[in-house]
């Protein structure tokens, strides 16, 4: 225990600026790992972080990354616990000149170059110096890289490229070589623009929150930092303005759009007790809001670093692509050296023209498409879940979530609203007052502790019944049956149906309606005194309105078996499940059977998904192949435990899920079999001896910058 504290005493998180490919990433990290004092280190490329367990700084840090030029700077440094100073790495916004001016003057130089070479003709000293001055300016970084990499014996793209453009040198093709080393940068710029986009999809919900927020202190009203708040605070919040923190209201009446927060599109009513989360915003009336949480445990907080550790986590595709990668870059080296020495040594062939064919090999056989092909799928999709409300902690449960044949309900608080309703209320003497006999009814059931009693006030304070000057006395709870209490001088009783046998008859008529609300499942009570009943109230946990839309569309996308498990009697949980329309009802489970009856699914269909509420259903979640908590934005516990969260309570977004999952996984195939079959069919070229410089490198930017286009759809998936 004491070394785990140790451990995460000495973690250190930094953003870092600069990386191109997964590959540099990948380098970064095992250079890191070489640095005195570092015990462990993990570069997160999708979210552009990296992690360090133990003492490096920043200036060995970028050393560490100098062949790459990386950027790192600390993610937050706190100087004290009222003031913080958070740094992340911006951006930089400078003109398109300034920022590929790289770019622009190698490009010069090869126009120039080849503007030489129709006026002065092959194998002039001026046209030669001017495509080598566009391959040093455009590719001094790639031939840094390639030529340690040479040295080391470590193949990737940067290896395969210099070696192409040094063999292309040493044969003479400098017009060629020059226009490779341009295109390449081309393609790394375009590489590193879509990555970029893809994570700011999600950084930009650091910028919903303000920074600064009005707080009420000492009588007087501040405009203070949000890291100077506090909790218990009390934050004043205007109409139209953004809540800056996590809180509860003390007072005020307002509807907030907590769209950035749930991916809810209507806005919610927040009263007295409610909770309110920062990023949301205050559409109309004044709150006062009770800060509970510190800036850096806001929900919004919590999401943005969940959502960057998830972009970090590799899917099964990506951990396919890593490996496939490390074997492919080497066997393309084998056979271009193959392509480049057979055909002269065995069938008489050009040196020249082989040799030739052997370093297009290398520039086609480059696995740059194929390598961003699946991280940027995963960023954007995990990235445009979030601001529709959905929380995927990693790219493998994104992929698993579209394989799903089967998915098991929790029916509190996810089938149905898990708040207790009064469906019916029913007078059975004729001269009874039915307001003044719920007014009874309601100031009895506030004096004892059964759940159902929140209900019954419930349906009292919509009616406008007032009861606290009502008296009552000889108050008494009969266990397991219900109450007894005098009210103006008469002794009722409120109680199952069973208590009432005890004392009086129950006819054949009342005993029918009885079974009949509990066949819809629903809780009766009994209103009476102890000669006769006046009144039957049957009290249910109301079906969310989405659950039997939700159902539906899941048996259409193809989900097998929808499973409703529930430690309700058999009556009611049957009344529920096919009402909604599961494919099967469970009911009267502990929390042991529910995740006893997960293992049994996952037996049965592979791969099972659990949806519930995060806390009571931990162990069948924790279970279940996909672990789905209702309600994330609300609960601590279903952010930590679940794999996914649907943060709006919306169980709508549940087939949104599989859809972006499915797609996901369509795209990263497409993209992978793309970027093979064109390497594949531009390696065919070498047989006729077709394939050119200019079709290898034309070949490997296109496939690039298609296989970024096709990923970066995903951040348009609409629900």
């Amino acid at each position: 225990m004491g070394e785990k504290k140790l451990t995460e005493a000495n973690r250190h998180v930094y953003r870092v600026e600069g990386f191109t490919c997964a590959n540099c990433a990948g380098k970064f990290e095992k250079n890191v790992k070489k640095l005195p004092g570092v015990e462990e280190a993990k570069v997160n490329f999708g979210a552009s972080k990296l992690s360090v367990i133990g003492t490096a700084s920043v200036e060995e840090l970028e050393k560490a990354g100098a062949f790459e030029n990386l950027k790192v700077v600390p993610e937050r440094v706190r100087e004290s616990s009222q003031q913080s100073v958070e740094s992340s790495v911006q951006v930089e916004k400078r003109p398109f000149y300034k920022k590929y001016n790289t770019l622009l003057y190698s490009a010069s130089f090869l126009l120039i170059g080849f503007l030489s070479y129709f006026v002065n003709g092959e194998g002039n000293i001026v046209t030669t110096m001017l495509f080598l001055a566009s391959m040093v300016v455009g590719g001094l970084s790639l031939f840094k890289v390639g030529f340690s990499n040479l040295l080391r014996l470590e193949f990737d793209m940067k290896t395969l490229m210099t070696v192409a453009v040094i063999g292309g040198a040493i044969i003479g093709e400098w017009g060629e070589v020059a226009v490779v080393v341009i295109l390449f940068a081309i393609s790394e710029e375009l590489e590193r623009f879509s990555m970029d986009r893809a994570r700011n999809s999600i950084r930009s919900l650091m910028d919903i929150a303000p920074k600064k927020a009005t707080v009420k202190r000492n009588g007087e009203e501040l405009e203070v930092h949000v890291n100077d708040i506090t909790v218990g605070d009390i934050m004043i919040v205007k109409p139209g303005q953004k809540i800056a923190m996590d809180g509860v209201v003390v007072s005020g009446y307002s509807s907030v759009n907590q769209a950035a927060i749930t991916g809810e599109s209507v806005p919610v009513e927040k009263k007295l007790d409610d909770e309110v989360f920062a990023g949301t915003l205050n559409e109309e009336g004044l709150l006062k809001i009770k800060i509970t949480k510190l800036v850096e445990d806001t929900t919004i907080a919590k999401i943005i670093h969940l959502v960057e550790e998830a972009q970090g986590e590799r899917a099964p595709s990506q951990a396919f692509i890593d490996k496939f990668a490390k074997y492919y870059t080497p066997i393309i080296m084998v056979v271009a050296a193959l392509v480049a020495v057979l055909p002269p040594l065995f069938f008489d062939g050009s040196w020249e023209t082989w040799v030739y064919q052997g370093l297009a090999v290398l520039v086609v056989g480059c696995p740059c498409a194929l390598v961003i092909s699946t991280p940027i799928s995963i960023v954007s999709a995990i990235g445009n879940a979030a601001k529709k409300g959905v929380l995927v902690k990693g790219g493998v449960y994104l992929e698993e979530i579209g394989s799903l044949k089967a998915i098991a309900f929790d029916k509190t608080g996810t089938l149905t609203k898990g708040v207790p309703v009064v469906t019916d209320y029913h007078v059975l003497h004729p001269h009874t007052d039915d307001k003044e006999l719920f007014t009874i009814i309601t100031v009895l059931e506030s004096r004892s502790q059964h759940p159902l009693a929140s209900a019954i006030k419930k349906k009292a304070s919509a009616e406008n019944l007032s009861y606290s000057d009502v008296h009552v006395d000889d108050f008494t709870s009969i266990t397991g049956k219900g109450i007894r209490g005098k009210v103006n001088g008469n002794t009722y009783f409120i109680g199952s149906p069973n208590l009432f046998k005890e004392f009086t008859t129950i006819d054949s008529e009342l005993e029918e309606r009885i079974q009949s609300l509990q066949n819809q499942g629903k809780t009766v009570m009994v209103v009476g005194t102890a000669t006769e009943i006046l009144a039957v109230v049957a009290v249910a946990d109301e079906v969310r309105e989405s659950s039997k839309l939700v159902i539906e569309k899941l048996h259409k996308m193809g989900v097998k078996e929808t499973i409703m498990l529930t430690g309700d009697n058999q009556g009611t949980a049957h009344a529920i499940g096919q009402y909604v329309g599961v494919s099967s009802i469970q009911a009267e489970l502990m929390p042991e059977d529910k995740l006893n009856f997960i293992k049994q699914l996952k037996a049965s269909y592979g791969k099972v998904a659990m949806v519930g509420d995060g806390v009571n259903d931990a162990p069948a979640l924790a279970a279940s192949t996909v672990g789905i908590a209702m309600g994330g934005a609300g609960t601590d516990t279903a952010l930590e435990t679940a794999d996914v969260a649907l943060m709006g309570d919306d169980l709508k977004k549940l087939p949104f899920t599989l859809k972006l999952s499915r797609k996901t996984l369509n795209i990263i195939k497409v993209n992978i079999i793309f970027a093979i079959a064109i390497k594949f069919i531009a390696l065919m070229l070498v047989v006729p001896g077709w394939l050119t410089l200019w079709i290898a490198i034309v070949s490997d930017m296109g496939a690039t910058l298609l296989v970024a286009l096709n990923s970066m759809r995903l951040m348009r998936v609409k629900e």
